[in-house]
């Protein structure tokens, strides 16, 4: 089975992804359509241009879970972007936007794979500069949807290093990663 296969297969599971984001947001939109089918051309217009990356987590022939990343230029649409331009030291040279877990295997670690799978292939690119913008968990426990790019923890399991707060719960985390 192809990988795009596949990924519109957890798409399609997911009603386009968090109520028909497609995951699009991150990247300029200006060419999407409106509502769920402007989303889905988007996104296959998108994939067709090679400007839509994600490590996908397989389980068989089934895509449960993906990251997606891609460089600032690709994926200019990031949350609280005139306090991140406002505070950025440095561009990184690839962003991690969004991971998203089918729910039948959430809570199980997938997330960790896919960040890891992003990781790998952003070092087989020639690796750089890379962000991530996950969630600081409180003590409060944070409804799923809100958690689309993982936890502060996860990040710093991975390698990344916190470099600010961003907006009310969101953070800038930072790691090189060594070619290939």
């Amino acid at each position: 089975m192809a990988c795009r296969d596949a990924c519109r297969g957890l798409e399609q599971r997911h009603n386009g992804i968090f109520g028909g984001c497609w995951c699009t947001y991150f990247h300029d939109c200006a060419e999407r359509g409106p509502g769920y089918e402007g989303g889905r051309a988007f996104k296959q217009l998108m994939v067709e241009a090679g400007v839509a990356h994600a490590a996908l987590v397989m389980v068989g022939d089934e895509a449960i879970a993906w990251a997606e990343y891609g460089t600032p230029d690709e994926l200019p649409n990031i949350h609280h972007s005139k306090q991140y331009l406002a505070e950025a030291d440095v561009m990184p040279d690839y962003r991690i936007t969004c991971i998203f877990v089918d729910k039948r295997y959430r809570r199980q670690q997938y997330a960790k794979v896919a960040l890891a799978g992003a990781l790998d292939l952003i070092a087989a690119q020639g690796g750089g500069v890379v962000e991530g913008y996950p969630h600081e968990i409180g003590e409060k426990r944070m409804n799923n949807s809100f958690v689309y790019n993982g936890t502060r923890t996860m990040y710093e399991q991975a390698g990344f290093e916190f470099v600010r707060s961003k907006g009310l719960k969101n953070t800038v985390m930072r790691r090189t990663v060594q070619p290939a």
